[in-house]
């Protein structure tokens, strides 16, 4: 209506002037919520009904409170959409069960009226379901700091983890830019009470006043109004116009709504009712806004019912909203309602989960550190820089080209995290084509596989900062190039229990193929052909090709890849590998298909002497990359690497002619597997050995071991057979079951050298066997070497496998 518009456009009018402390005219309101089955007509005025129909006895309230009057606490949005919001809301969130806001309603008390004695009254009348004393005007929940510092280029927020939340990553993606990350297509409103929209980062950007007077109020406490806004816009919505800062999520649709409803009705839960009526699923709502509660300040806004029930529906809703979590220093868990219930602990029985990501204040450098006025407990999903927050600001005269470098408190931490929750939602639309949900936005942002914990997170309990790379990398978007190399036929880049050793994507063939691609590569009908070639010849050059997949988002160019060689080896740590050599991929594009190296010409000159071996591959880009050799050196890199990497695989061979005779001083009809046992590469640590063999009955077998070793794991028994000219033993193992051997310090890369010996008799050749060898640390299986026997010729068949188990 033109009216409205008009009205609408005097209220949105930037302040001239200093700001001025407005408060005198407020009055406390008691909110009172009837049950929900109460009938009562939704308007203004409704005593005589509260009469009329035996509700309650309002001519008592009236004379002892004369002039007092019943209103509608939600007068932003009329009854009948309220209803429909309801309904949209039960069908999206079918876990949501609404209650009756038209039984919502507020009084105003007159000059003189003792709020708290009406909230009695009213709580004894059998209709009312709750009643309590609203809290007011509050400053927002900002670190205040009046004096503006000189203006930083450096705002470090958006940095890469652990520093910051990484929008710098979301933005340039290796130079290429993600689409959607500059928030592009998703509505953003800020509900709080002031703001400079004609700021010059600011004024480009659109942003409208949906709704109540942009006041400019200065608290007590020196906080603000309008000054608080704008940087609280800066730091989401600012400008990218060479001219001063950058939001996180410039290109969002933004709009504000304010708590001051008029000049004189402060009315917080119908400010997040307009604004929730005004945004579509998947769009985000910044609660920059506190309250008190009894003697309790700084607390989130949710405490208040009225207000919990809103953003409830909001969130039932799909729409995003964070919520400052608040200034007051609080433990949130400790924290109880005037019923007494704890509910803002997520382990008491007394919890309610508005579905808000609420958020907590910590320093701006790493590691970062619970701020001392930040609220803190189970309720905190997550945090951001509380300090340091260089961002857009205005003074008292009004100014629209000002700077601070010192905007803090859960105010600037809940702004970042919107900031985050923006890209992540422009992304997922631009990109996936669909938005997430709020349940699945708090657990992207606070994962912790792709955040940044606290310096101490039991100590500080405020959850999680998001890492917005390593969210767009990851699984959670998806969008970058994931290049895998398989373990197994079937391996699908999955971290996996089974074998590594066995990868059909080293292919080692003793003459070159002119079109790899062609021969090994998606169409060719070997794809999953574990048998493309595992001999290399002695005394030739050989051609190695190697086989990789994508599963990501995005098509992954230069992918390299990198092919080694080892000795059969029951701990194969990369001390143990020789280098072949690496070859280069064009491209690999997206969708899982099966892309082929060129040629790795292996000379002859460096390949090994006959024998049984391991190649290892690595494969990795710049957006992949594949893990740096040197780093498993470490022993506690080591372990994650053998069981969580998919840019590493390993594949047995031979070099042929590969005679199986025993070594001189050795019964002719023994079989002789000869393999390592090293320690650790960085110092000595304790690891066991354990032998397990499936043999065909008659079978015998013995582990030949050094005697210092034998000393060690103290397996001195009258069964073994020594052999004290070469210091070794052979220890019997059960050819049918387990044995293991116990423990023993192996130095810092030591090579233990042992055997199996194996001899299998003339009336069982024709069954296969397998034998493998564990090496363990604390429980734990880090390396397997296996040997698969098969018939007819146990001497020429004997196909070693090492194993190392993930």
């Amino acid at each position: 209506m033109p009216e409205q518009r008009e009205e609408l456009q005097k209220q949105q009018d930037q302040p001239t002037g200093p700001d001025k402390l407005e408060l005198s005219a407020f009055s406390p309101r008691v909110v009172v919520k009837f049950h929900d089955y109460v009938e009562l007509p939704y308007k203004d005025g409704v005593e005589k009904e509260i009469l009329n129909r035996d509700i309650g006895s309002w001519d008592m309230i009236e004379e002892e409170f004369p002039g007092i009057t019943m209103t509608r606490l939600y007068t932003s949005v009329e009854p009948d959409e309220i209803v429909k919001l309801v309904d949209r809301a039960t069908q999206i969130d079918r876990d949501y069960e609404p209650p009756n806001f038209l039984t919502y309603f507020a009084i105003d008390c007159p000059p003189g009226a003792d709020p708290e004695a009406l909230a009695k009254l009213l709580s004894e009348w059998p209709a009312v379901q709750d009643v309590y004393v609203e809290a007011g005007p509050m400053p927002p929940p900002q670190l205040v700091n009046a004096a503006d510092d000189p203006r930083s280029a450096n705002q470090g927020y958006l940095d890469a983890a652990p520093d910051g939340i990484d929008a710098e990553f979301a933005w340039t993606n290796s130079g290429t830019g993600t689409p959607g990350a500059d928030g592009t297509g998703i509505q953003f409103i800020d509900v709080e009470q002031g703001w400079m929209l004609n700021h010059a980062d600011l004024n480009a950007a659109g942003i409208t006043l949906l709704s109540g007077v942009n006041r400019a109020i200065t608290y007590p406490n020196g906080v603000s109004t309008r000054p608080h806004g704008t940087s609280v816009l800066g730091g989401v919505l600012a400008v990218d116009n060479t001219i001063g800062c950058i939001g996180i999520a410039p290109a969002s649709t933004g709009r504000v709504v304010s708590q001051w409803r008029t000049n004189t009705n402060y009315n917080t839960s119908d400010a997040i009712l307009n604004a929730v009526s005004n945004l579509n699923f998947g769009d985000v709502l910044l609660l920059e806004a506190q309250t008190s509660m009894g003697a309790t300040t700084g607390l989130p806004v949710e405490v208040e019912n009225a207000v919990f029930d809103t953003i409830r529906l909001g969130s039932a809703l799909g729409i995003m909203i964070v919520e400052a979590g608040g200034n007051g220093s609080n433990n949130l868990d400790t924290f109880t309602n005037a019923a007494g219930d704890q509910i803002l602990n997520r382990g008491s029985a007394d919890f309610r989960d508005s579905g808000a990501i609420i958020v907590g204040a910590a320093s701006s450098t790493a590691p970062h550190t619970r701020l001392g006025l930040s609220n803190f407990g189970s309720r905190i999903d997550c945090y951001a820089w509380g300090e340091d927050v260089d961002t857009c600001r205005t003074n008292p005269a009004g100014t629209t080209s000002t700077y601070t470098t010192s905007f803090g408190g859960t105010s600037s931490a809940s702004a970042l995290i919107a900031g985050a929750a923006l890209i992540v939602q422009g992304i997922a639309q631009s990109n996936l084509h669909y938005r997430f949900s709020p349940a699945q936005m708090q657990s992207i942002l606070s994962d912790t596989a792709q955040s940044t914990a606290s310096n101490n997170p039991t100590a500080d309990q405020i959850g999680r900062m998001p890492d917005l790379q390593s969210i767009i990398q990851n699984n959670v978007l998806n969008l970058a190039p994931d290049v895998y190399i398989r373990d197994f036929v079937g391996d699908t880049g999955d971290p996996h229990t089974g074998s590594i050793s066995a990868s059909p994507d080293i292919i080692l063939r003793q003459s070159a193929v002119t079109n790899p691609q062609t021969t090994f590569g998606q169409g060719s009908g070997t794809e999953n052909s574990n048998m493309l070639g595992h001999e290399a010849k002695a005394n030739q050059d050989n051609y190695i090709y190697v086989r990789v997949r994508n599963r990501g988002g995005a098509a992954a160019s230069n992918v390299v890849a990198t092919v080694f060689w080892a000795p059969v080896s029951s701990l194969l740590t990369p001390d143990l590998w020789s280098l072949i050599d690496s070859v280069t991929i064009p491209n690999v594009p997206t969708a899982d298909v099966l892309t082929v190296s060129n040629t790795i010409t292996w000379p002859v000159a460096a390949i090994p002497a006959p024998g049984h071996y391991c190649f290892v591959g690595l494969i990795g880009n710049e957006d992949d990359p594949a893990p740096p050799t040197a780093a498993f050196l470490n022993w506690g890199n080591y372990r994650l690497f053998i069981r969580e990497n998919n840019n590493v695989t390993w594949r047995n061979f031979n070099v042929t002619p590969n005679t199986p005779s025993p070594p001189p001083g050795y019964p002719e009809e023994f079989i002789v597997l000869p393999f390592l046992a090293p320690g650790a590469p960085d110092k000595g640590r304790v690891m066991g050995l354990e032998v397990v063999a499936r043999l065909a009955k008659g079978a015998c077998i013995w582990l030949e071991m050094p005697l210092y070793l034998l000393d060690a794991m103290h397996l001195w028994s009258p069964d073994m057979r020594l052999d004290e000219k070469r210091d070794v033993a052979w220890v019997p193992l059960n050819p049918h079951g387990r044995r293991f051997l116990g423990e023993a310090l192996f130095p810092a890369k030591s090579r233990a050298e042992l055997k199996l010996l194996i001899e299998i008799p003339e009336e069982v050749h024709e069954y296969e066997g397998e034998v493998y060898v564990r090496q363990m640390f604390e429980d734990e299986e880090v390396g397997r070497v296996t040997w698969h026997l098969v018939p007819p010729k146990w001497k020429d068949e004997v196909d070693p496998q090492r194993e190392a188990k993930r």
